[in-house]
């Protein structure tokens, strides 16, 4: 199995630390590094630093993904376009996540200027595209969101560069299976982890392609603390967003992203108790703090170091490349590297 693992920036790193680091996790055995992207820093940017500083510790460097780039931030050209670059560069070390982000908001269109209606078929249309180029191909290609015409990227000869659709729900995890190199989870229980693989085979064998070649990744969060309250609320607060979603537009968008997907998990008696405390404007520390233990230690693992490796290992069963997603409970580079050495892969 390979390990990942997975900087973003909540942690407050600079560049200087972010490439120490990679140095680090190439030393400690990790087999990539990844990163999440908004609208802010380029993450193809961070992924090329991240392989120049493992490259002078490990030959031919560690392999750095983006999991996942909302697809409204880029168009399909752009996105191979930049990562066929990355893998011109690192020899081909390079994984390219893309995901709907908040298409099924309508704020989140607006914020954007996307015309995306339907989420799959954008997804549909950007998997085939992107794909299709970083290939080599030349796509004339008629979709719901967009069209090409003869468009191809100079690229020669092209590097092969996988292409991972961040998936939830049953529908986007068939089109992963049928379209994608590779699925990015997220936040998934073991027993969703099963599920999901099931539904991404549904879509391999409906496309005739075998479901053992489309690999899936999840980035498991890891807070390591020997004070545990201080990792609980520090995991807490990176969850809650996602758990409740935005608290914003109408009860059916909401429930189309994370939220949906928790509650499939059979978490929603306890989210709408969290729900009802954000109505009534409870502090986001106290709601962290009535956050549900049981619900944060199934999805990830807060603590001491010692309980670490075994959390991460029970959360990994069903994956093909399980990542330690870092959460911080304090600043600074210590608190990273205590919980990437807590989760190192075994030699």
């Amino acid at each position: 199995m390979d390990v990942g693992v997975g900087l973003d920036g909540t942690l407050g790193l600079s560049f200087f630390e972010e490439a120490f680091l990679s140095v680090e996790a190439a030393k400690m055995g990790y087999s990539s590094i990844w990163t999440p992207e908004g609208p802010g820093l380029d993450s193809f940017l961070v992924c090329s630093q991240r392989w120049a500083a493992s490259a002078s510790v490990v030959s031919g460097g560690v392999t750095t993904g983006i999991s996942v780039s909302p697809v409204g931030l880029r168009t399909p050209f752009s996105l191979a376009m930049s990562a066929g670059t990355v893998s011109k560069l690192t020899d081909g070390r390079f994984i390219l996540g893309i995901g709907s982000g908040g298409i099924h908001r309508h704020s989140w269109r607006n914020s954007w200027g996307f015309n995306g209606i339907s989420a799959l078929q954008t997804m549909r249309d950007y998997l085939i595209t992107i794909r299709g180029l970083l290939a080599g191909e030349k796509m004339d290609y008629r979709g719901t969101t967009f069209a090409l015409d003869g468009a191809r990227l100079g690229i020669k000869p092209p590097q092969c560069t996988p292409v991972y659709l961040a998936a939830l729900g049953p529908k986007m995890l068939r089109v992963g299976g049928e379209l994608a190199d590779g699925v990015a989870l997220n936040w998934c229980t073991s027993e969703q982890v099963s599920w999901s693989r099931d539904r991404i085979s549904e879509g391999a064998e409906s496309s005739g392609r075998d479901p053992s070649e489309i690999k899936i990744a999840e980035y498991i969060r890891v807070c390591v603390d020997d004070n545990v309250d201080d990792a609980r609320m520090a995991l807490a607060k990176a969850t809650i967003e996602y758990v409740l979603g935005k608290d914003e537009g109408n009860e059916k968008e909401r429930f189309m992203g994370y939220r949906g997907h928790f509650d499939r998990m059979g978490f929603e008696d306890v989210l709408s108790e969290l729900d009802n405390m954000r109505n009534q404007g409870v502090s986001s520390d106290d709601m962290a703090d009535a956050f549900p233990a049981d619900l944060l230690s199934r999805v990830g693992y807060f603590g001491p170091a010692s309980g670490a490796a075994s959390a991460f290992k029970r959360l990994s069963r069903g994956l093909d490349v399980p990542i330690v997603r870092v959460v911080a409970s304090r600043p600074g580079l210590d608190a990273v590297m205590e919980t990437m050495r807590s989760c190192r892969p075994l030699k």
